[in-house]
């Protein structure tokens, strides 16, 4: 028997497994929040690829339960069975509003709801019956003929599957007064389903934009390469497998915004985007990322009277925080400046492949003297020994380490990716602005610009002081964690009177 908790967090593949921005925010809030109760959910791929446990629940944690969408299934042996025809229009509805590319009908939400509100489809059928068989057969010769047959169908089971998990988990969830998720997609779709069930409030947080992130990683996956052939006979053929996912995570994250209470940002563009991609501007708000200033402050006292020579990339290594820009930046850096290190911190064993091609690149490069991959540390061992902070991302949220960094007296180099701009250069009112630079903001995948911008802070004492104090001045007025928790309390307060 699982406790009733205030606040169901839904983590998908993050807390409390995968350490990084949003764990470290599932954290900080449940933490900074004692007068609430929590339950986690937790949503991964498959059990083998998450070994052990980063955080330790704070005692306000009541109960932890965990599934795993892609594990093999556990299902009845495959029989001969069929589907009522009323059901399968229900399904076909569901998919040609999946595979639409025009926008969202004014029933949209309802119909995607409705194929998984009744209790008369099983996985089961979905998976043997002869009307499943039919459907998908007759959808792939409509639209991709060219393609294989096995590999369309596997993605359609692929991209299915996981919903009626989902729909058989949701529909036990009911200890809990709001569901919270910090992203749409898989946790949104439950936590859409949660709120449907049994009438709970349901906020969601968005750090980085979903929708566009899964586009970025699907553009990028290679598995879809082989499907480039020489002749087809439309271009967009070659991307059909490509664009059904997409299409599936963009009306999942339209269902999502439709079905929460409150849709919340860390910043200002992000929000935007939020709009773009179909939440109503009425529910949405911006709450930014807040730290502990005093703690992180006390920090500086242990750093030598010098500027440390210590370029810090805090981070996973993957490729979304693009690792090998950052090595090829420190080879320019290290030409002209032989004494900076590079330190990598953060967990190396989530893409094993892009993390070997790192340190393959270190090597081919002469630069294992320089360019250290130190895996997981305490901010408060490395933060001392750092000279300047940087992220080298494609796709950011609200850095947490950028905030921290400051707080710390730590200036930042970033891409111009998320909130960097706005948290590096000010950008909230004319008071932020007014503050001045906390460091650089360089394009995208540019290794040259990323150098130029470390070595002139690195060699110039005066600029790196300014910047350090600019950095301190924006957290300790704007981001202070005492507000960002305040601001969350208030929103909790706020959708339980609307329970109420």
């Amino acid at each position: 028997m699982r406790d009733s908790v205030d606040i169901l967090m839904v983590a998908e593949g993050t807390y409390p497994y995968v350490r990084g921005g949003v764990s470290s925010w599932i954290h900080q809030l449940i933490s900074g929040l004692p007068e609430f109760s929590f339950g986690i959910l937790f949503l991964g791929s498959k059990k083998e690829d998450y070994k052990e446990k980063k955080y330790e629940f704070p005692k306000n944690v009541l109960f932890f339960e965990e599934y795993f969408l892609f594990d093999p299934l556990k299902v009845k042996e495959p029989k001969k069975r069929r589907i009522k025809k009323k059901y399968v229009e229900k399904l076909e509805r569901f998919y040609f509003e999946i595979a639409r590319k025009n926008g969202f009908s004014s029933d949209s939400v309802d119909i995607l709801y409705e194929a998984f509100l009744n209790r008369e489809i099983t996985i089961e059928d979905f998976l043997y019956a002869k009307e499943s068989w039919d459907f998908i057969r007759k959808r792939y010769e409509e639209n991709c003929p060219e393609l294989s047959f096995l590999d369309y169908f596997w993605s359609v089971r692929s991209i299915h599957r996981p919903l009626w998990l989902l729909w058989r988990v949701a529909s036990k969830m009911n200890m809990c007064k709001i569901v919270h998720s910090p992203s749409t997609g898989y946790a949104g779709f439950i936590s859409s389903l949660i709120s449907k069930f049994y009438n709970i409030p349901f906020v969601l947080t968005e750090h980085g934009i979903y929708i566009r992130e899964r586009k970025m990683d699907l553009y990028s996956a290679p598995i879809f390469d082989k499907y480039k052939y020489v002749l087809q006979k439309d271009v967009q053929d070659a991307d059909y497998l490509k664009e059904m996912w997409i299409r599936f995570f963009e009306k999942i994250g339209v269902l999502t915004y439709a079905s929460a209470k409150e849709i919340l940002s860390l910043f200002q563009g992000a929000k935007e985007l939020q709009i773009k991609f179909g939440a109503d501007e009425k529910k949405c708000k911006v709450i930014p990322n807040g730290v502990n200033i005093k703690h992180l402050n006390s920090l500086m006292k242990k750093r030598e009277g010098r500027i440390p020579k210590v370029i810090t990339l805090l981070g996973r290594v993957v490729s979304i925080k693009d690792i090998k820009t950052f090595i090829r930046a420190m080879k320019i850096v290290v030409d002209r400046m032989p004494e900076v290190e590079g330190w990598v911190v953060g967990p190396t064993d989530e893409d094993e492949n892009y993390a070997n091609e790192c340190f393959m690149m270190v090597e081919s490069m002469n630069l294992k003297n320089n360019l250290k991959f130190l895996g997981f540390q305490k901010v408060d061992d490395i933060f001392p020994k750092t000279g300047l902070l940087t992220l080298t991302s494609v796709s950011e949220g609200m850095p947490l380490v950028i905030l921290e960094g400051f707080a710390a007296g730590i200036p930042c180099v970033a891409t111009d990716v998320g909130s960097c701009r706005d948290l590096i250069y000010g950008a909230l009112n004319k008071e932020d602005i007014e503050i001045g630079k906390a460091g650089e903001v360089v394009s995208v995948a540019n290794p040259e610009k990323l150098a130029n911008a470390y070595i002139k802070i690195l060699s110039d004492e005066a600029l790196w002081k300014r910047y350090s104090r600019s950095g301190l001045k924006r957290v300790e007025t704007f981001y202070r964690q005492e507000q960002f928790l305040e601001n969350y309390k208030r929103v909790y307060e706020e959708v339980l009177k609307w329970r109420e």
